[in-house]
């Protein structure tokens, strides 16, 4: 524990999943922004960057309501920003136990610490609570989840909505992005690596999605934060695109031959989960009331191109 994040004036920002991807940087951001304290949480040990300094991590299982609240109890942060969730769509249809604990009843637990401080509390959902059926969605659309994973989701929501205080709802889609000491892959990355290594890639054209680049989502719940903002609000890219076309951009953007590439569709894979076959979010009402200006794909994996140079060279 930072004694000196205790005796700081600043707001302080709780973050869950802080280990994950969009945790890593939102907590970075908090970082060089400097407007707000970070106190990253995660279920196990600390996996952020050991020359980061400024923050506290605490060790906390969303499932464990005494830990929670003992963390709550402790740094009574202005602002909670709730990303941890349990998002393997084929895993959480297989173990839907693990799913419910973790994605609705983790969250009442957090919903519970946060009102105990009167938090505001912003939520991280999904375009995955839609059929999928007339996407792109705008944040009035009605919901109508295909798979497990997407209905835990829609039920957290409804329990954040009854929140007494400040809350947010943000639904975003296929993030995407590169993080510390993680071994998940994105689009960008496995497409590259396999194109490299003469793979045949099969990827589908029936599935559309406005993909998000990790740090543009991190910007739009911190502009929540500093606008607070309350409702529902997507925050994505901008582009339809599917994963057939990421792949395209992908290899021409590497100078990678783009015959390893073969165009398929979704019933090729017969995956666990039902998938929404047209998402993707329409971004008006963020781009109006928060600023939020996202990247474009083809800028995102710029973005990304340079951070694996500089892993390299790290490393």
């Amino acid at each position: 524990m930072d004694i000196n994040i205790l005796k700081s004036k600043k707001p302080k920002v709780l973050i869950t999943g802080a280990n994950g991807l969009l945790g890593q940087k939102i907590v970075k951001k908090i970082l060089i922004d400097g407007k707000y304290d970070a106190i990253a949480t995660g279920r196990g040990p600390c996996r952020l960057p050991g020359e980061w300094e400024g923050y506290d991590f605490e060790q906390m299982d969303i499932t464990n309501k005494k830990e929670v609240m003992e963390v709550f109890k402790i740094y009574s942060p202005q602002f909670v920003i709730h990303a941890a969730s349990m998002t393997d769509v084929d895993r959480c249809e297989v173990n839907r136990h693990s799913c419910f604990e973790q994605n609705v009843t983790g969250t009442k637990h957090i919903i519970n610490g946060s009102e105990a401080c009167k938090s505001h509390l912003i939520f991280l959902s999904t375009d995955f609570i839609f059929d999928g059926k007339n996407g792109p969605y705008d944040e009035e659309d009605r919901p109508n989840p295909l798979n497990y994973y997407g209905k835990t989701k829609l039920e957290t929501e409804k329990l954040v909505q009854n929140y007494p205080y400040n809350w947010t709802i943000v639904r975003t889609n296929l993030v995407y992005g590169t993080a510390h000491d993680m071994s998940r892959s994105n689009i960008i990355l496995w497409v590259k690596k396999g194109l490299e290594q003469h793979k045949m890639l099969e990827l589908v054209d029936d599935q559309f999605r406005t993909p998000t680049l990790a740090e543009d989502l991190a910007e739009g719940c911190l502009l929540i934060a500093d606008k607070g903002a309350t409702g529902i609000f997507n925050i994505s890219g901008e582009e339809l695109l599917t994963p057939y076309d990421m792949a395209l951009m992908t290899a021409m953007f590497f100078g990678l031959d783009r015959k390893g590439i073969k165009k398929t569709d979704s019933s090729h894979f017969g995956q666990v989960a039902a998938r929404p076959l047209r998402t993707g979010l329409i971004i008006n009402k963020a781009k109006e009331i928060l600023g939020f200006q996202p990247k474009s794909f083809e800028d995102g994996i710029g973005i990304l191109a340079k951070q694996i140079k500089l892993a390299d060279y790290k490393s």
